[in-house]
C-alpha cells in the first residue's frame, strides 16, 4: 500500500463507525439493571479516540482478515479501558471530576455505582470475546489470556499501584515500568490481539508487539506534554493534574522539548519494528504519526 494513497482520516472515520455502532449493540441487553447500563453506557459512548480498537482492527486489516471477525475483540478492548477510567477517576484514586469533556461516572452515578460499572465492563469484555464468537476455540482462550494478562497485576492493575506510588522523586526506569504496564499493556495487547485474529506467523506477532510497545510509551509522553502545554477544554479532563499531585512525569525529566524527542525516538523504534510487513505497514505507520501530533 503507497502511503499516498492510503487516507487516515477516512480509514478511522470508516473503522470508528463500526466500533461505535458494535459497542451500542454490546450494551443494549434488555435484562441488565436499567440504572447498571446507564452508568455503562455513560462512560463508554462519551467518545474517545479509540486508539486501541483502531489499532486492534487495523493489524487484523493488514493481515487480511475481515474487520467483522475482530469488532467482537475490539468492543473487549475498548470494554476494558473504559472499566479503568471509571475506577481511575474515583477519589480513591485520581478523583477527577472530567473525563472526555463530561463529568466523570462517580460524579454523575455516584461512587457505587460507578464502581460496578466498571466491573460490570470488565466482565463484559471476556463475554465479547467468547460468546458466540466465530473464531476458533484455540484462538479465543489465547486472546483471553492476552487480555487478562494486560488487565491484572501483571499489566493495567500493576501500573496504576505504581502510579499511586509516583509521589515525588522517580527515576527514569520507575517511570518507563510504570507506563509500560499502566498505559503500554492494553495498548500492546490490543495489537498482539488483532495479530492473533489475523493469523500472524510468531516472528510477525513479535514485531506487531513491538510496535504497540514504542507506540504506547510515546502515547504517554505526549499525554505528559499534553498535560502542560493544553488546557482542560482541549484535552476533555482536568488539565496539569500531574503537577498538583506531585507526580513524576517525562516532562519533569526531560523538559517539554526533551520529553518530545524521547517520543519522536519512540515512534521511530516503533516504525522501524514493522519491516517484515513492507507496504503493508502503511496504516500503523501513519498511526504512529498521529500518535505524535494528537492535541487532545
Amino acid at each position: 500500500m503507497n502511503s499516498t494513497c492510503y487516507q487516515f482520516e477516512l480509514d478511522l472515520k470508516h473503522k470508528k463507525e463500526r466500533i461505535e455502532s458494535h459497542l451500542k449493540m454490546r450494551l443494549e441487553y434488555a435484562d441488565w439493571p436499567p440504572q447498571l447500563r446507564a452508568a455503562m453506557q455513560y462512560s463508554v459512548l462519551a467518545g474517545g479516540k479509540r486508539l486501541r480498537p483502531f489499532l486492534l482492527l487495523s493489524v487484523c486489516e493488514i493481515l487480511g482478515t475481515d474487520i467483522a471477525c475482530a469488532l467482537d475483540a475490539a468492543c473487549a478492548v475498548e470494554f476494558i479501558h473504559t472499566f479503568s477510567l471509571i475506577h481511575d477517576d474515583l477519589p480513591a484514586l485520581d478523583n477527577d471530576d472530567y473525563r472526555r469533556g463530561v463529568p466523570t461516572n462517580h460524579r454523575v452515578f455516584g461512587d457505587a455505582l460507578a464502581i460496578l460499572s466498571g466491573d460490570a465492563l470488565l466482565a463484559e469484555a471476556f463475554v465479547c470475546l467468547t460468546y458466540q464468537s466465530q473464531l476458533p476455540l484455540t484462538v479465543q482462550l489465547e486472546l483471553v489470556r492476552v487480555l487478562a494478562l494486560a488487565t491484572g497485576a501483571h499489566g493495567m492493575t500493576a501500573g496504576q499501584v505504581l502510579d499511586i506510588a509516583n509521589i515525588g522523586t522517580c527515576s527514569e526506569s520507575q517511570l518507563l515500568r510504570l507506563h509500560q504496564l499502566k498505559t503500554g499493556a492494553l495498548i500492546e495487547a490490543a495489537a498482539h490481539m488483532g495479530a492473533l485474529i489475523g493469523g500472524a506467523s510468531p516472528s510477525l506477532v513479535n514485531a506487531v508487539r513491538v510496535y504497540a510497545q514504542q507506540l504506547g510509551l510515546a502515547f504517554q509522553i505526549v499525554d505528559d506534554v499534553l498535560d502542560v502545554e493544553s488546557t482542560q477544554e482541549e484535552m476533555g479532563k482536568t488539565a496539569g493534574r500531574d503537577k498538583l499531585k506531585g507526580k513524576t512525569t517525562y516532562v519533569d525529566l526531560f523538559g517539554v522539548q526533551g520529553a518530545h524527542r524521547q517520543a519522536e525516538q519512540c515512534i521511530k523504534q516503533a516504525c522501524e519494528s514493522l519491516s517484515l510487513l513492507g507496504d503493508r505497514a502503511v496504516p500503523l505507520l501513519v498511526l504512529a504519526q498521529s500518535v505524535l501530533d494528537r492535541r487532545r
